[in-house]
């Protein structure tokens, strides 16, 4: 699989969680987009790109569990996550209620739109090693009359752990309390039904495990809450305009693509591209090669866990083909730089909590052989900068 990518074939490649790795046929399918725009950009972006989206959109919907009309394509998971802060009116003495597992840039949006009308941003702690049941029963004993909201990661960043929202989305909604999930690493890495999930926002990346170009990512937002949204850009979505208006075939129809769809002239062809993502990861069997993306992920953890003399950071059923691998005190830093320029070796190694920790992620292209590296490399490295 490794000749479908354009990954440095002198680079073993660890970490396809963090920007993904596009295969080459999507790239060029990409690129083919971004020609053709060049030829008449006007026809391209100001008479065809609404409809081009609204059909790349259906092909995501259809992925993804829902209607292309509770989605729009936005470029990462932090900007939905913006998106839905921006939109949801807080008062003082709400509560935005999470955990302490969340990606650092959200984390920040949600003090500074909190801070900003006199809301709280409450963090619970998460006990390592993982317990689900435990995780659940926490979230669900911190939630008060105060809390506004529920924001919780579907598959953790640093961490990597599957928490178990579908409890407590269920849970918050009888409660009243909104719930913003981010799903930055979920499309692909999980089978979502987003409808099913109920959530009401939904916010993933499709350029991590869908393998689609940089810059594609997506916000659900439940129908009705679609009125509420407040663009980050206000633009000509919010101009009135009558059905018949020419700037229909760039805004589009309805809140979401009104709102969200045209902030200004953006290259769409990210978005445009997400359909042949998903057509690769069927025709190459993602779904069964997940499987052994994941059991080789998790004997990796296993072995080195072992080395270590350290208990892994969760049970096999919160885990999924990426695996955080807690490491003996060191200097996390020292030991990710020396992976790379010792042995050629990809792979995040940072600190949660004071505690380090390296992450191994896998897709199509990793083979035993790489993280068999790893497994020998590793214990050397963090000897050294302990």
């Amino acid at each position: 699989m490794r000749q479908h990518f354009l990954i440095d074939p002198e680079l073993t490649f660890l970490n396809h969680g963090s920007f993904g790795a596009c295969p080459i046929e999507v790239l060029n399918h990409q690129r083919a987009l971004q020609d053709e725009m060049e030829k008449n950009p006007c026809e391209f972006l100001g008479r065809r790109s609404a409809l081009l989206l609204s059909a790349a959109r259906a092909a995501l919907a259809d992925f993804l569990g829902t209607r292309a009309s509770n989605l729009i394509f936005v470029e990462n998971a932090t900007t939905g996550v913006n998106i839905a802060a921006h939109s949801i009116a807080l008062s003082p003495g709400d509560e935005v209620l999470a955990c302490d597992l969340e990606y650092g840039a959200c984390d920040a949006a949600w003090d500074i739109f909190c801070q900003r009308q006199g809301a709280t941003y409450r963090r619970i702690p998460v006990r390592l090693p993982f317990d689900a049941h435990a995780f659940a029963a926490d979230m669900k004993n911190a939630m008060t009359t105060k809390t506004r909201v529920l924001f919780l990661s579907h598959v953790t960043s640093s961490t990597a752990l599957i928490l178990p929202i579908e409890e407590l989305i269920g849970v918050a909604r009888e409660r009243g309390i909104i719930v913003v999930i981010d799903g930055a690493h979920a499309p692909a890495f999980l089978e979502l039904d987003l409808d099913a999930l109920g959530a009401h926002f939904y916010t993933g990346n499709c350029h991590k495990w869908m393998c689609a170009p940089k810059g594609a990512g997506f916000l659900y937002v439940a129908p009705d809450l679609q009125d509420t949204l407040a663009a980050p850009v206000i633009s000509w979505g919010y101009v009135a305009q009558g059905d018949d208006s020419p700037r229909r075939l760039y805004t589009g129809t309805g809140a979401l693509e009104e709102r969200l769809q045209w902030l200004g002239t953006r290259d769409p062809s990210a978005f445009l591209s997400v359909p042949r993502a998903i057509d690769f990861l069927a025709a190459h069997d993602w779904r069964k090669k997940r499987e052994d993306c994941r059991a080789l992920a998790l004997e990796t953890a296993l072995i080195l866990c072992g080395r270590f003399g350290i208990a892994p950071i969760a049970q096999a059923s919160a885990l999924g083909p990426m695996v955080a691998i807690p490491l003996p005190p060191c200097d996390a830093e020292r030991v990710r730089a020396a992976l790379f320029e010792r042995h050629r070796i990809e792979i995040p190694v940072g600190l949660h909590n004071h505690r380090p920790f390296a992450r191994i992620s896998l897709h199509l292209y990793s083979t035993r052989a790489d993280a068999m590296r790893l497994v020998t490399a590793l214990p050397d490295e963090v000897a050294r900068a302990s």
